[in-house]
């Protein structure tokens, strides 16, 4: 870390303790050259990859999107602020597991299935209506089938 003060190459770090909330390490540092005493802050960086969409397009990862489809299939459900952050960043961290810089929407949206159907079993028929594109009430009533029949197991 270059010295604010005289610019010289490197520091020694005195101190380092947590900041924000665990988010942050703060150093204290001394230049080796001038003496000078500076504070840095180190965070981390989260890079999700970029979302293939079914028609080829390429597009950055946009948890907007997800939230608000979320909160459309959790609407009126008994599921609290702190159940759909926890949801939230489970899919985030799964989808950031995969360690690919590309993926496709499809992945998502099953991560996202099942983690509605460990939350709320109304809220993931909601999401599954949408996402799996029913053509009709017999397809429907077979996916809420194979619901039941994994729930029994």
């Amino acid at each position: 870390m270059h010295c604010p003060f005289c610019n010289a190459p490197d520091s020694k770090v005195i101190d380092s303790r947590l900041a924000a909330e665990g988010g942050q390490i703060r150093r204290r540092r001394e230049c080796v050259g001038c003496g000078e005493r500076f504070t840095t802050f180190e965070s981390y960086e989260v890079v999700m990859p970029r979302v293939i969409k079914s028609n080829g397009k390429n597009e950055p990862f946009d948890e907007l999107k997800l939230r608000r489809s979320l909160l459309h299939a959790l609407q009126k459900r008994p599921v609290t602020q702190d159940q759909i952050e926890a949801v939230l960043s489970d899919i985030q961290l799964q989808i950031r597991r995969l360690g690919e810089r590309d993926v496709n929407s499809r992945t998502i949206g099953e991560i996202v299935m099942q983690s509605l159907f460990a939350l709320d079993h109304v809220a993931y028929v909601r999401f599954a209506s949408v996402y799996q594109d029913f053509q009709d009430i017999d397809a429907f009533r077979r996916h809420i089938e194979s619901m039941q029949h994994e729930n029994n197991k």
